[in-house]
């Protein structure tokens, strides 16, 4: 038997899945890595971090399978998107990578509209925002202009690790588009934006396509890890993309819910002149020549690690999560809202804060659960509300991270986004995307969608309640209005953080 090794690059941890050829998860591991908040909205990683961890997981993956590495046919990648790798010369890093969730840039986002003004959406089809990897560039031009003038070539995470793991630079389309630098359509780097900004366009590197073979293992990550120099090496894709590959969301009408750290809603687009008009991210898909439109709530499943980790540190996930039936729809009045460091969709605010609204002595920690259950949903569903208003059909949805976990969660998804929503049998999202791009490159399957067709299966669907659906319509519509009720105040206390 053949294998291949989906690596999934994340904020907080890497996994490494070892798949067979019919969509089997053999074994997995993962090895977390810290992440730096050297002031507030400031979100740094060290790229050496990824290598290691990497490396450790691959060595548990091996020995915990007993599979040959000899029989692994190949890797690929799915990674988090927009942090910001600054290499030299000689390819070393020059300082700490600059993450997705890291907010300093606002004054950097500002001049870019300044400097491209309506420009902007025409080339690279999304606004500037803080998350972006050129407002990173333009604060490190800004504030590091040393460390600037040395920097040859930029990179993303997941293209920095498969640098150390091929010897090869390069970049690929659905990471390439969350640069902000990208000609999407036109699938090159913009020159025209480049010399707007200031930019020089010899630091943006090569870009592939997704599936395309980059190399082989070297023969020293080889001798680290225990792969071998036989293993080929695929380039990967942005992890919201491999998230799509790896829920099946491969032709019109198909609908992810993904909640990691982040959660977005992701709907598979082949019209390139579809018109969000910025209110939605608009991205290269790992599949080629296709695209997708997501929205983005900035702390989905944040939201869920915080309100553990400082109420009730001591349960696990699903002890945190039993009460949630019990709660009952609406958390008895309590409203939740996800602000917790800033929102990106429809609110793209890096001032706004998160908000408890309508507790009394009533209320429970089960309570609490669900009002932040629900709040992270009703974040989700308006992006869901901008896809339908732009005119996207979408008749079910695919769950994948935290939110397919727990079964009254996923009834919460179908009633509060008034749509079936489906759970599959192996819920691995963008880890197995990536090793559904290793598959396809390997020429197990003449298309990704072949592959899906082999490696997913639905396993449980979910549909609205309608009584459900009728309250959750009123909480909604209660929902929408904390935000403008909040934002004076939230940037007001601003000041005292």
């Amino acid at each position: 038997m053949k294998y291949v090794i989906g690596i999934d690059l994340g904020t907080s941890s890497v996994k490494t899945m070892l798949v067979d050829k019919l969509g089997n998860v053999v074994h997995e591991a993962s090895e977390n890595y810290p992440l730096f908040h050297e002031k507030s909205g400031w979100c740094e990683q060290r790229p050496e971090d990824w290598v290691t961890g990497t490396v450790t997981s691959l060595q548990k993956l091996l020995s915990g399978s007993k599979v040959s590495a000899e029989d692994i046919e190949g890797i690929s990648f799915s990674g988090q998107m927009h942090g910001l790798v600054l290499l030299d010369a000689n390819h070393k890093v020059l300082r700490n990578a600059i993450l997705w969730n890291d907010t300093r840039t606002t004054a950097q986002c500002r001049s870019i509209e300044e400097a491209l003004g309506t420009k902007l959406l025409g080339i690279a089809k999304n606004a500037a925002l803080e998350g972006f990897t050129l407002p990173k560039l333009l604060w490190v031009k800004e504030f590091e202009p040393e460390v600037y003038a040395k920097a040859e070539v930029f990179l993303l995470p997941k293209d920095y690790l498969r640098y150390r793991m091929t010897g090869h630079i390069a970049q690929e389309y659905s990471d390439a588009a969350g640069t902000l630098l990208l000609d999407m359509i036109g699938k090159q780097w913009s020159t025209e934006i480049c010399q707007a900004v200031g930019i020089e366009e010899r630091i943006c590197p090569p870009i592939v396509e997704s599936h395309a073979c980059v190399g082989n293992v070297t023969a020293e990550f080889a001798a680290q890890s225990g792969l071998t120099v036989n293993t080929k090496v695929f380039a990967g894709g942005a992890d919201n993309a491999c998230g799509a590959i790896g829920s099946g969301i491969l032709s019109e009408g198909r609908t992810l819910c993904s909640v990691g750290t982040s959660g977005v809603i992701l709907a598979y687009e082949e019209n390139k002149e579809l018109d969000v008009a910025g209110k939605v991210h608009f991205f290269n898909h790992a599949k080629q020549d296709a695209f997708y439109a997501m929205g983005v709530t900035l702390a989905a499943g944040y939201s869920l690690q915080w309100f553990h980790d400082t109420f009730c540190k001591e349960l696990s996930f699903p002890d945190m999560l039993g009460g949630l039936e019990a709660a009952g729809v609406g958390a008895k009045g309590l409203l939740f809202t996800p602000y917790l460091v800033g929102e990106r969709t429809p609110h793209p605010d890096a001032d706004i804060r998160g908000a408890f609204i309508g507790m009394d002595g009533s209320h429970t920690r089960d309570h609490f659960a669900r009002a932040v259950v629900e709040g992270i949903t009703f974040s989700l569903r308006e992006s869901l509300e901008i896809l339908r208003a732009a005119g996207k059909t979408i008749p079910s949805i695919i769950s994948i991270g935290g939110g397919a976990k727990n079964e009254t969660w996923l009834q919460i998804q179908a009633d509060v986004f008034q749509v079936e929503v489906v759970r599959l049998e192996s819920e691995q999202g963008p880890g197995m995307g990536a090793a559904m791009l290793a598959a396809y490159g390997c020429g197990w399957f003449q298309s990704l969608e072949a592959c899906a067709d082999v490696f997913l299966k639905p396993a449980q669907t979910y549909q609205p309640i309608s009584a459900n659906v009728e309250k959750y319509n009123e909480l909604y519509r209660l929902y929408q209005q904390v935000y403008h009720q909040t934002k004076e105040l939230s940037q007001a206390l601003g000041s005292f953080r």
